[in-house]
């Protein structure tokens, strides 16, 4: 790529390879490239150095990627940013579009789609550049000279063919008098057939247009006679529908009274966005109905021993209770029988007495028995049910405790049948972190399905807890001492539908759904593994904020 010596990007991300390794592709590209370990110095350096480009991530501890873009624009509105982004992070990417980034590249970044951004943002750089001058020229000179307006007219007419946004302007009757190249692009439509013949309601099924026009001369969406950031549907030369932002205004000059000017953006890479992040939610509901089918597997026989002991207490407390109505009868006789025998009454009725009160022991320790299995039934069925639930993404306030051993509730009778022993160590003085307990459940779900089916023969399963004071994370570790994980395969097991089980025992969504569910919780998670030792998974999540 030929690029002139005065193109400089600046790159923000924590991570050092990242940055070690994009700064090498960058400058053998020709650029000069500044990097910076965080927001706040990406702040400072972009006031300092001026850089036409920022390239920075989303996720970064202080300062994230959506506050640098919003930061930037307000500082240095004419300055690209593109932003990077990991799995679960589609959602702020759809944001950042809206706040004016200039693009985003899915991590891990690819070479050709990191220059094709590049490269767009370069054309939307000298574009508002471009106009920026061209305001200021008409501002500072006066325009003398028949040769000057030419040039003007010229470069304005080169400046609206040239917009990256579709521009359409229309006369008092609706016919359209300016459409550029975008709009030849957007919607299919030629310009020799376009101009001064079709009418803008052409490009509209009837009631979106007869909308429009309304909201325009309303005031609702940015001032009379004025559209700011509108959404509607465009229709292409194949009668489509092209969902779209636009902007716009009435001019009510009189040269041209009465005309319209519409600037018109694509929506349908933002579409596609948000498509993605519905798909992903939905993916996640499914991995978590997997996991509830083997859940309810196990559950049906853990279920069914405390029922089957509930229904024989109650019938041995039948057969008490029947022979208690014998006892009246029997005190009766025993009396007769004391007196004839020349017995104390009293002694008689202290037995009888010991033997109703032996039998009434008897009677309430099974009535515990059968409430405290009642019990665990209710709370297997409750589980079972919250679990599989889908809902919304809710913060609350979570004990790291608690959520184990809701989720061991679940998964402890597969592990019982598994002939797995759990060792569980929990600190006392682990903070509460804030989150979603329902997708952080199914998060340990997964790891301990994982282990299970790393432990076929059986093992121990080892879960701790604890607080990072130097790091300020709240940290869960699980650990097995099952087959363990290739060093080959290590670097691939979070990626979507990659799966080390045989055929019909996973499909690789499990542990790629977790990273996303612990990354939007702005946490970490990392795995150790030997082969034939084990592997251990360690969950970084930060602790609940004072007042949240």
């Amino acid at each position: 790529m030929n690029l002139p010596v005065n193109w400089k990007i600046l790159l923000i991300d924590d991570d050092e390879d990242i940055r070690d390794v994009m700064e090498i592709i960058l400058k053998d590209a020709g650029y000069s490239v500044i990097c910076a370990p965080d927001g706040y110095t990406g702040l400072m350096l972009t006031t300092r150095e001026e850089p036409q480009i920022v390239i920075t991530d989303i996720k970064m501890p202080g300062l994230n990627g959506l506050e640098v873009l919003e930061k930037i624009k307000k500082l240095k509105p004419e300055t690209e940013v593109i932003i990077t982004t990991g799995f679960g992070d589609i959602e702020k990417a759809v944001k950042a579009l809206q706040y004016d980034a200039s693009d985003f590249i899915s991590k891990p970044i690819d070479d050709d789609a990191l220059h094709k951004a590049l490269k767009r943002a370069m054309k939307r750089y000298v574009d508002k550049k471009q106009l920026s001058d061209y305001t200021t020229l008409l501002e500072n000179e006066n325009l003398k000279t028949s040769s000057e307006l030419v040039k003007s007219v010229n470069f304005q007419s080169s400046l609206i063919e040239n917009s990256m946004d579709g521009i359409l302007g229309c006369n008092e009757n609706d016919i359209i008098v300016t459409y550029n190249r975008s709009m030849e692009k957007l919607l299919g439509y030629p310009k020799a057939l376009v101009l001064n013949k079709m009418k803008v309601m052409s490009f509209f099924k009837p009631h979106r247009f007869l909308k429009l026009k309304q909201d325009l001369s309303g005031s609702d969406f940015g001032g009379k006679n004025r559209l700011f950031v509108y959404e509607t549907s465009m229709l292409s030369v194949e009668q489509k529908d092209i969902p779209v932002q636009v902007s716009g205004f009435i001019l009510s000059q009189e040269t041209v009274p009465n005309s319209m000017v519409l600037f018109i953006s694509d929506l349908r890479d933002l579409r596609t966005l948000e498509q993605e992040v519905t798909d992903q939610a939905k993916l996640l509901h499914r991995e978590k109905m997997v996991s509830l089918g083997r859940l309810a597997s196990s559950m049906v026989h853990e279920i069914n021993n405390p029922l089957s002991g509930i229904l024989n207490y109650i019938r041995l407390m039948i057969r008490i209770s029947k022979k208690d109505s014998d006892i009246g009868s029997e005190r009766g006789l025993s009396m007769k029988s004391g007196l004839k025998s020349g017995m104390e009454p009293d002694l008689t009725q202290t037995r009888l007495q010991d033997r109703l009160q032996e039998r009434f022991n008897k009677f309430n320790s099974y009535l515990e028995i059968i409430e405290a299995e009642t019990q665990r039934c209710s709370d297997l069925v409750s589980g079972l049910l919250k679990f599989s639930r889908k809902t919304k993404l809710e913060q609350t306030s979570i004990d790291v405790a608690e959520l184990i051993q809701h989720s061991l509730l679940l998964c402890r009778h597969k592990l019982e049948l598994s002939n797995i022993i759990i060792q569980e160590k929990y600190d006392t003085d682990v903070p509460h972190i804030c989150g979603d307990f329902n997708q952080l459940e199914q998060c340990m779900i997964n790891l301990i399905f994982n282990a299970i089916d790393a432990m076929a023969n059986g093992g121990r399963l080892e879960i701790k807890t604890g607080f990072d004071s130097k790091e300020n994370l709240v940290f869960i570790a699980i650990k097995d001492n099952g087959k363990g994980i290739s060093k080959d395969d290590i670097n691939f097991i979070f990626e979507p539908f990659f799966t080390t089980k045989n055929e019909g025992y996973g499909v690789g969504l499990g542990l790629s759904l977790t990273y996303g569910i612990i990354e939007k919780h702005k946490g970490t998670i990392v795995v150790e593994s030997t082969l034939e030792k084990g592997s251990e998974f360690v969950i970084k999540l930060p602790p609940k904020q004072s007042g949240v």
